[in-house]
């Protein structure tokens, strides 16, 4: 496996592109009432342009880049990943797996807080190694060489980055499409591992009444929320079906990248905790990348890969914070027999790394200790 030095900069050049393309956008005619009922309004999106124009990234290259990061080759395929080592001996090896529509900055704000605990609350002994990879598709682990990306190839992938990097030994944390990765990696369950670190695991009614009998106020609201998550996701169905037809739209606009990028408002819930500045860190970095349209492949390959369910046995630490998908234990417990950890939060979202790092950094010292 060759693996190289890699640091994120953007020629000036695409930066004055990005500037000149937000001076010129023509917005859609706003629905009467301009809410967030027929998806991202009018008045958000020239709220955000404004602030888009005077953002600066250059201040979130140089947060990228204050962490050593490198590429590698792993199957003919370009990996891009961040490598913190911590100061501690015997520090616990830890992959951090992003989501959709995120990226490696989902992590920024959690990579020191993991790696030198003592500086954030925490003691010497819960300190860990941190890898965070960008997925195939994403960022710039790009282009992709091939077809047939999956959550269980990406697992495998990320399996032999983490041998190549010398760890014999580590677990796994994820959120979204990474605590699906992450799911693939129990089922894997290669040697060492030390468990997975989700916060959702998505298991949904079989269709068998039985599975209701213990339901109460609490699984009927998970359920609630799943219906509402279905009514909003579009893009899930876009994503499934013509991925490449998405993917010519968002490659040409700037503003269709972060009305595409709703989920990262809760789709406009009032439930998100993250900052304009945060939203508009992950669509620059996808609009420098141009990966919408290969990132939104997964969702196609998923639809064909024909695979089956499979319990996980593997250890798994579920933490469900308030605002997000909301697990239901025990449809979680049918798909998966070794449940070891189980919290909930009163604060928090989807992208709650980014939101609470304080809460999840906690979280996985207590399920890794």
């Amino acid at each position: 496996m060759n693996i190289s030095p890699f640091t994120v900069h953007v020629p000036q050049s695409e930066l004055d592109d990005l500037h000149a393309r937000l001076e010129r956008t023509r917005f859609a005619p706003a629905v009467p009432g301009d809410s967030w009922e027929y998806g991202t309004p009018e008045s958000y999106l020239r709220d955000m342009v404004e602030r888009w124009k005077a953002f600066d990234w250059r201040e979130v290259e140089a947060r990228i880049n204050a962490h050593p990061g490198f590429v590698a080759e792993i199957d003919g395929q370009r990996i891009h990943f961040l490598h913190v080592r911590s100061a501690v001996e015997g520090a616990t090896p830890l992959l951090l797996a992003h989501t959709y529509p995120g990226s490696v900055l989902d992590y920024i704000d959690l990579i020191d807080r993991l790696v030198d605990p003592e500086a954030h609350g925490g003691s010497a002994q819960e300190a860990f190694h941190v890898v965070v990879p960008s997925m195939p598709g994403f960022g710039w682990s790009t282009p992709v060489v091939d077809t047939g990306w999956t959550m269980a190839r990406v697992a495998t992938t990320y399996d032999a980055l983490m041998r190549e990097l010398g760890y014999s030994s580590y677990g796994v944390h994820g959120s979204d499409a990474g605590a699906l990765v992450a799911r693939e990696l129990t089922l894997l369950e290669p040697e060492g591992f030390l468990g997975a670190h989700v916060l959702q695991l998505f298991s949904f009614p079989s269709g068998d009444p039985s599975e209701f009998a213990g339901f109460g106020p609490k699984e009927y609201a998970a359920l609630e929320h799943m219906q509402w998550f279905q009514s909003v996701g579009g893009y899930n169905a876009m994503n499934a079906s013509r991925p490449q037809t998405i993917a010519a739209a968002l490659a040409d606009s700037p503003v269709g990248v972060l009305a595409y990028s709703e989920l990262l408002e809760s789709f406009g819930n009032g439930t998100s905790l993250l900052t304009p500045e945060q939203v508009l860190a992950q669509a620059s970095l996808y609009w420098f990348t141009n990966t919408y349209g290969s990132a939104a492949r997964y969702y196609y390959e998923a639809q064909r890969a024909g695979a089956e369910p499979v319990v996980s046995h593997a250890r798994i630490g579920v933490a469900v914070f308030r605002d997000d998908f909301q697990t239901i234990r025990s449809l979680a417990e049918r798909d998966n027999t070794s449940i070891a950890h189980w919290s909930e939060h009163e604060r928090g979202g989807h992208f709650a790394a980014m939101e609470v790092p304080d809460d999840v950094a906690a979280d996985l010292r207590t399920f890794f200790a």
